[in-house]
């Protein structure tokens, strides 16, 4: 890494350089996040099951790799259905 720019006497902060390289490393170690839009539509699904007393619970989880969200129809139960989010499959 290289820094540039030190501190002023005004107080600004210094940044970083981080080669282009080793930034898309460390976005390639971000989990993968469903997107709001993408959230919306499976909290609304969700709603209306719940509303119907179908499902219970859910649980949602970013892993490095795919996101999942997971139905309970309770929660100590294995999952009903997940909806899973997975770059490799676009």
């Amino acid at each position: 890494m290289t820094e540039y720019g030190g501190g002023t006497e005004d107080g600004e902060a210094s940044g970083i350089l981080i080669p282009l390289h080793e930034a898309r490393n460390a976005r390639l170690e971000q989990p993968v996040r469903f997107d709001r839009r993408e959230l919306d539509q499976i909290l609304r699904l969700y709603g209306r099951m719940v509303a119907a007393n179908e499902w219970r619970d859910y649980a949602i989880d970013h892993l490095t790799d795919r996101a999942v969200f997971s139905v309970f129809r309770r929660a100590s139960e294995v999952p009903l259905f997940q909806i899973v989010k997975d770059p490799k499959l676009a």
